[in-house]
C-alpha cells in the first residue's frame, strides 16, 4: 500500500465492510480531487455539496458524488477532458479505476461522469480484512459521479480551502453561507415524487446547529433559475421560514430516517426526528 493510503486510512476505524468501502470512497474521492487540481480545474470550477462539507467542514455523514459548479456559464464545458488527468492521478498511488463521461439524454445545465472501479480489488489494495469480504461479490463496482452545473445562478462567492492529503494542495469551494443555500434549495425544490431524500435534511440540521448563515440572494437565485419562486417580490427570510414549514408538514419523517440511516455511523442522533424537531431547527437560520 502507498505510504501516503496508509496515513489517510488511519483517520478510519473500519470495523465492517461499510466502514471499508466507505473510506475508500473517500480516499478515492480526495485523490480525484488533487487531480483536478493538478489539471487546473478549480481556475474554472468550485466544490459544493455534501463531499465538500464532508472533506472540508467535518460533516458527519458520508457522501458519495462529487459536486462541482462552474463560476461562470459556460455551454462547451466538458469534464471528459479531465478523465486521463484523474485515472493518471488515482494509478499514482496504486488503485485502478475507469472514467466514464455521460451521455445526456435531454437538454440539461449538469455535465457528468462517473469514476468506476472493482470493490473488492480496491479493498485488497487498502488491504482490508479478509474476513470480511467473504461474501463481497468479485464484480461489485464501486461508483463516484461527478457533476458540474454549467449554467450557475449568480449571487454566490467562494473562497480557497487547503487539503493536506495525500500531499497538500487546494481546491476553490463555495462558502459556507452559499453551500446552505444550494442545500435549502435541495430541500425546497429538489423533484424526487415521492422519494425524500434524507440526507438533506440531515445536512439542514448539522447546518443550523453549526454554520446557520444563509446567503438568501443565492437561494432566490437558485429558486428563480428552476422555476420555483416566480414571485415579484426578492424572497424574505419569512417567506423562507413560510417555505420551509410548509416542506416540513408534508415530510415522512420515518422515510427520511430510513433513507440517511447507511450514511452515519451514530445512528442513535436520529432518535429526536420529528416533525416538531425540524420546525424547531428552521428558526435557527440566519439569512444573510
Amino acid at each position: 500500500m502507498h505510504e501516503a493510503i496508509r496515513n489517510m486510512l488511519d483517520r478510519y476505524e473500519c470495523r465492517s465492510r461499510d466502514d471499508y468501502i466507505n473510506a475508500l470512497r473517500e480516499i478515492l474521492q480526495e485523490i480525484s480531487l488533487l487531480g483536478l487540481w493538478r489539471a487546473k480545474f478549480f481556475e474554472h470550477a468550485a466544490f459544493y455539496g455534501g463531499t465538500a462539507l464532508r472533506v472540508l467542514h467535518g460533516l458527519d455523514r458520508y457522501s458519495e458524488d462529487l459536486d462541482f459548479s462552474l463560476i461562470k456559464p459556460d455551454a462547451s464545458f466538458s469534464l471528459g477532458v479531465y478523465g486521463d488527468a484523474l485515472q493518471r492521478e488515482i494509478s499514482s498511488f496504486g488503485f485502478h479505476v475507469e472514467f466514464e463521461g455521460r451521455q445526456k439524454k435531454r437538454e440539461s445545465a449538469i455535465e457528468s461522469a462517473f469514476l468506476k472501479t472493482n470493490t473488492y480489488k480496491q479493498l485488497i489494495v487498502i488491504e482490508a480484512d479478509r474476513a470480511l469480504l467473504g461474501d463481497l461479490h468479485p464484480s461489485r463496482k464501486l461508483k463516484i459521479r461527478l457533476e458540474v452545473d454549467i449554467d450557475p445562478p449568480g449571487g454566490f462567492e467562494t473562497e480557497t480551502e487547503y487539503i493536506l492529503q495525500p500531499i497538500p494542495f487546494f481546491v476553490r469551494v463555495y462558502c459556507l453561507p452559499d453551500l446552505f443555500a444550494g442545500k435549502l434549495h435541495a430541500i425546497l425544490c429538489r423533484r424526487w415524487k415521492t422519494r425524500v431524500k434524507g440526507r438533506d435534511w440531515y445536512d439542514l440540521a448539522w447546518y443550523s446547529g453549526r454554520f446557520p448563515e444563509v446567503r438568501i440572494r443565492h437561494l432566490e437565485a437558485r429558486m428563480r433559475q428552476s422555476g420555483d419562486y416566480q414571485d415579484n417580490d426578492p424572497l424574505t427570510p419569512d417567506k423562507l421560514q413560510h417555505l420551509l414549514q410548509q416542506a416540513i408538514d408534508n415530510l415522512n419523517v420515518e422515510q427520511v430516517r430510513r433513507e440517511v440511516t447507511p450514511f452515519i455511523r451514530d445512528k442513535r442522533s436520529l432518535d429526536v426526528w420529528s416533525q416538531d424537531f425540524f420546525s424547531q431547527i428552521i428558526k435557527r437560520i440566519v439569512p444573510i
